[in-house]
């Protein structure tokens, strides 16, 4: 019974960690390509039970990172739902990045923070939150948000385990 509640554990555990890092913001250090608009159609089933084609545009920023590698990201609101971005400025974020692209022999080098995954299977892109200037290709940004959060998921997490191991503890005595 004990293995199986600690792998019940080991697998809740590794799940909010997966959510939790999907949620909190990433930045990278790009040289901003271009923006396209994507419409993007989803077949949904209304109340009534008839399926209703629904259409809406998503805005893409496509960047290079300082190595090379293509940097895709999604450019939609966040609204008041998760993660608590509250962003609702798409359209100007969208001006920012075309008054920010630069060629290779003149590089502007500009920090994304987005958060989200790159998942190339499912065509999943991170969604952009923010964009500003660089210092330059080589700048050390340090997420002190991350890691604030990070270190107290895992005080969390290391006193649920230790409850844990003291429940198994007194009731084996």
């Amino acid at each position: 019974m004990r293995k199986i509640v600690w792998a019940l554990f080991a697998i809740v555990f590794l799940g909010l960690a997966a959510f939790v890092h999907w949620s909190l913001p990433a930045r990278d250090i790009v040289r901003l390509l271009g923006t396209d608009v994507v419409r993007q159609q989803v077949v949904e089933t209304n109340e009534q039970g008839q399926e209703v084609t629904r259409s809406r545009d998503v805005r893409f920023i496509n960047a290079v990172s300082p190595a090379g590698a293509p940097r895709v990201y999604r450019n939609e609101d966040t609204g008041w739902g998760w993660p608590p971005y509250f962003k609702h400025d798409t359209a100007d974020l969208a001006a920012r990045a075309q008054d920010s692209i630069s060629g290779e022999d003149d590089p502007r080098w500009m920090v994304v923070t987005s958060y989200g995954w790159r998942l190339q299977w499912f065509s999943k892109f991170p969604n952009v939150v923010s964009i500003r200037p660089a210092e330059g290709p080589d700048q050390t940004i340090i997420p002190w948000v991350n890691i604030v959060v990070w270190v107290l998921f895992l005080a969390v997490v290391g006193y649920l385990a230790l409850r844990l191991r003291r429940f198994f503890a007194a009731r084996d005595a």
